[in-house]
């Protein structure tokens, strides 16, 4: 399995352990109960960085890293909201947050570079020097309950970035997966047992749709789920699930998957129900992009791409998992559309992803008793 694959699934990343003394002279030695609770919106991260050094080679790579744009998106949308600050400038209540991220390198003597250092030891600023491998350090909670603090070192630039250019995909997804299990836990806490029911009766998995999430179609083989209330501020969000019998590996090939979204919107998903021509497609002047993955041991392809009324009168961006159940043999293709228009998508997106990943194509019906 790519290893980048495996962090998607498990959220690992190979850090290595050092030894800090100012992290725990700072905190005291205070337990994580007395300790106030992160704060931060999904997808937020502080990044404490010398100015010069965002200004320069390693502020590009981090940017790379954080602030790439998503895939397939109608317009360009990064993937996490970053906030830069100098160390200098780090108060308490920045300290605070949910996602900060420290970056130095040992050689650089500009005075917020300078403030980072300080917090390491000789010892391990040497065990640094002897492998330049060593770049990063995660901690938990080490300011705050629900927090996740890494740290980005090298002993120079150029190791550092030589680092984060080969470690860009578990970088990201440390972060990915930690904001959608942040975001899972509440949106996920009360769930629809009506659409639960329906899916294990008409297709054969288990899924966990929020308890907002409406049924706005059910029949054998296809379930729709659509948020009831969309506003302003909040956006017209739906999922969708079908299965068919899995029969040639052709079925998991990206052109294949494109056709299989449009035949099933063209039939079941309209902008107007009461107009035909409103059935919604695949926006082909913006290329959808694929990965392969592994999700629970299936076979799964992610695509991520723009949707378009037929009849032009709607459009906004999409996420699908085609996933293989070879002992099954069942192909299930699972997908969230958004339409929120002039609006930013990567939140809904995170939302539906947190919806999607969260089913179990494998459930059986001993499971349910």
């Amino acid at each position: 399995m790519n290893p980048s694959l495996r962090v998607i699934q498990f959220g690992l990343l190979p850090l290595f352990i050092l030894l800090l003394f100012s992290c725990s002279e700072e905190n005291g030695g205070t337990s994580n109960s007395l300790k106030p609770k992160a704060k931060g919106d999904i997808g937020e991260i502080v990044l404490a960085i010398d100015s010069t050094k965002w200004a320069g080679p390693v502020g590009e790579e981090l940017r790379a890293i954080f602030e790439a744009d998503l895939p397939g998106m109608l317009r360009s949308e990064p993937q996490f909201k970053v906030h830069r600050v100098d160390p200098r400038a780090m108060t308490r209540m920045l300290k605070m947050y949910t996602n900060l991220i420290y970056v130095t390198t040992f050689d650089d003597k500009k005075g917020g570079s300078q403030v980072i250092n300080a917090q390491f030891t000789p010892e391990s600023k040497a065990k640094a020097a002897a492998d330049p491998s060593v770049y990063s350090l995660r901690m938990e909670d080490e300011f705050a309950k629900g927090q996740e603090v890494l740290y980005l070192f090298g002993n120079n630039e150029q190791e550092l970035i030589a680092n984060l250019r080969k470690n860009k995909d578990q970088l990201q997804n440390l972060f990915e997966v930690r904001e959608r299990n942040r975001l899972a836990k509440p949106l996920l806490a009360r769930k629809n047992a009506t659409a639960q029911n329906d899916a294990r009766k008409n297709l054969g998995i288990e899924i966990m749709p929020p308890v907002s999430y409406q049924i706005a179609k059910s029949i054998p083989g296809f379930l729709w789920l659509r948020q009831p209330s969309p506003t302003d501020k909040r956006p017209d969000i739906s999922v969708y699930f079908h299965v068919e019998d899995y029969t040639k590996e052709e079925q998991t090939f990206p052109a294949n998957i494109l056709a299989l979204r449009d035949s099933l919107a063209k039939v079941h998903i309209f902008g107007d129900p009461e107009d035909p021509s409103s059935f919604m497609t695949s926006e082909k002047q913006i290329p959808p992009a694929f990965r392969n993955m592994v999700i629970n041991d299936n076979f799964t392809v992610e695509i991520r791409g723009t949707w378009k009324t037929n009849n032009l009168s709607m459009g906004g961006t999409y996420l699908g998992y085609l996933m293989v159940d070879q002992k099954k043999g069942k192909l299930y293709y699972m997908e969230g559309f958004v339409y929120f228009p002039n609006e930013v998508h990567r939140d809904a997106l995170r939302e539906i992803q947190a919806v999607l990943l969260n089913t179990n194509i494998s459930w059986t019906e001993n499971q349910g008793m």
